[in-house]
């Protein structure tokens, strides 16, 4: 096991925050992209603005195209929350 020491003034890492609650949990999981996004584009209406709605996706491209999609979109990617059974949530706050 590999330890780093802080350098002077460096924040202490914190572990990260447990996943929001989500008001939509799309289950993404074994498809390939564009079909975790196409599947948030189709439901993230059915939740009330300001709501949580966590992609489930163990595609590697799900990773960094739905945080973009957030981007393009004008929604939040409030954080992605890696899955025990590999894969990761990936949790998006719908804004409009």
């Amino acid at each position: 096991m590999t330890t780093r020491r802080r350098d002077a003034g460096e924040a202490p890492r914190q572990e990260p925050a447990a996943p929001p609650e989500a008001a939509l949990t799309i289950d993404a999981l074994g498809r390939k992209c564009p079909i975790p996004i196409i599947m948030l584009a189709q439901q993230i209406n059915d939740v009330p603005m300001n709501a949580t709605v966590a992609v489930l996706a163990d595609d590697p491209a799900a990773f960094t195209d739905v945080p973009a999609w957030c981007r393009l979109k004008s929604h939040h990617h409030v954080g992605s929350y890696e899955l025990p059974q590999g894969g990761w949530a990936i949790h998006v706050r719908r804004n409009y």
